[in-house]
């Protein structure tokens, strides 16, 4: 897909009168952004709550939805959410329902589309960076040892715990760990 910059609301593509005023993270962004072709932003676990990871840049450079993991250590989902980037890069289109073999050390994953409600409480860089939702998101769900992934019903109650359903409305998500701040 060609990059439309005047489709693209980011920063990169518009001067908003701010730049002056990025901090480093931002800067830092920018610059992977436009070196790479994504920035992945990385939460790590803390008292709160699992960490997660997600891109910023995919839309822009690539017209290909942003990705976000959930409940993992932040390096392996790093590496994972790079593995799926480059496949986007490539020409791969990544879409909502997709299951992707060689993301998770030959494990599958499936990639499942998010609900808008969820971006301000999870993707907050990212808002800042497109400046306004829309942008498409995507997550990408692990299986357990069974290669079950956390909506099966014979899932491990830990297993369903380690990741939220963003593809649900909020107000439908199972209460627990990722709808406590709500």
């Amino acid at each position: 897909m060609t990059h439309d910059p005047f489709q693209c609301r980011c920063i990169v593509c518009h001067d908003y009168g701010d730049r002056d005023e990025a901090d480093l993270f931002e800067r830092t962004v920018i610059e992977n952004v436009q070196r790479h072709g994504w920035h992945v932003v990385m939460v790590p676990e803390d008292e709160i709550g699992p960490g997660f990871a997600y891109t910023i840049g995919l839309s822009h450079t690539h017209g290909a939805p942003e990705l976000a993991m959930f409940g993992l250590d932040v390096h392996a989902m790093h590496r994972m959410l790079n593995r799926l980037a480059e496949k986007a890069a490539a020409g791969v289109v990544l879409a909502d329902g997709q299951e992707h073999s060689d993301v998770a050390d030959g494990r599958q994953v499936a990639l499942r589309r998010v609900d808008l409600r969820w971006y301000r409480t999870f993707f907050g860089r990212a808002i800042g960076f497109y400046r306004r939702p829309p942008f498409p998101v995507l997550q990408v769900a692990w299986p357990d040892v069974n290669d079950r992934f956390h909506w099966e019903e014979q899932t491990e109650e830990r297993h369903r715990a380690s990741q939220p359903r963003l593809w649900l409305a909020p107000s439908q998500h199972p209460a627990g760990i990722w709808t406590t701040e709500l």
